[in-house]
């Protein structure tokens, strides 16, 4: 079922989604709310918590793709009936503001999501190799393995060595904001996983400071850096210094240079499985969120 749990979507990408998953194979169908819209909101907050608690309830609905992210996630989260996703866990697929969806779910439900494109598919963005990624993150329980890019904004943002834990995380600005909320995981021997877009230097300082202040990465066991996609300003600073100066002193392995997030070719990851990161290969193998 394709849901929409935070910003609004358009029709047009969603029906090149919807042709991508017929072709796997698979059963879309469009969630009762889909194309609401409130504003920057897809719909009211009780429509888009009744189109997740619809897909989580329904026992022919296998998987829950949204359709974007944008905004609204975190409004929604606390409607949700964790019991009916305990009694029947679902494939559940985002990014970027569903980061908030995926926290929530673990908390309440551990359950595992997947972090990748949404159903409002832009090919521009995600090519073959994007879809193929995500395909096999939904539908088998094969590890999935995500090479780092040389290249890449962030792939100079590496500390050497080798780290195992679940990786939790996704969308920086979602991470922090769910500090102080029951939806925060204890990241002691985690693998975090982070990746923006859109936010300049300074501001992913200010948001790597607060997380450091308050204790968060102390107990990491290592951080997987993904795109931070447009995040450049007029500063002459780049975002990939600041990652630098804020992970590299943590004691920990750091991987930068992986194609999650934003960015074109973005690739998709479990996320709260468990994972094995190799800064000196550039490599994160996680183990499947499907079974």
């Amino acid at each position: 079922m394709l849901v929409s749990p935070s910003g609004p979507t358009r029709p047009d990408r969603v029906a090149r989604g919807v042709e991508l998953l017929t072709g796997w194979g698979l059963r879309p169908v469009l969630a009762p709310n889909v194309y609401a819209r409130q504003g920057y909101l897809a719909g009211t907050d009780a429509l888009r918590a009744a189109d997740l608690n619809t897909a989580f309830a329904d026992p022919q609905v296998r998987g829950v793709i949204c359709t974007r992210g944008g905004y609204g996630a975190q409004r929604v989260v606390d409607s949700i009936d964790m019991a009916a996703v305990r009694r029947d866990p679902k494939v559940v697929t985002g990014f970027s503001d569903i980061t908030a969806l995926h926290l929530a779910l673990w908390r309440g439900a551990r359950l595992a999501g997947v972090h990748g494109p949404g159903a409002a598919w832009r090919d521009e963005r995600t090519p073959l190799a994007s879809a193929e990624s995500l395909h096999a993150a939904m539908t088998s329980t094969d590890p999935v393995t995500v090479h780092a890019v040389d290249g890449a904004e962030t792939f100079g943002v590496r500390v050497a060595g080798r780290a195992t834990g679940r990786l939790l995380g996704g969308n920086l600005c979602l991470v922090v904001a769910s500090l102080a909320t029951a939806d925060m995981p204890d990241l002691t021997g985690a693998v975090l996983l982070l990746e923006d877009v859109q936010e300049p230097p300074y501001k992913v300082d200010r948001m790597l400071t607060q997380l450091r202040r308050a204790g968060v990465l102390d107990g990491l066991a290592g951080v997987a850096v993904g795109q931070f996609t447009d995040c450049a300003d007029g500063w002459d600073v780049t975002v990939a210094e600041v990652l630098v100066e804020h992970l590299g002193d943590l004691g920990v392995p750091v991987l930068g240079g992986l194609p999650i997030g934003h960015g074109p070719g973005q690739l998709t990851v479990p996320v709260g499985t468990r994972a094995s990161l190799d800064a000196d290969a550039g490599t994160l193998t996680t183990v499947a969120a499907v079974r």
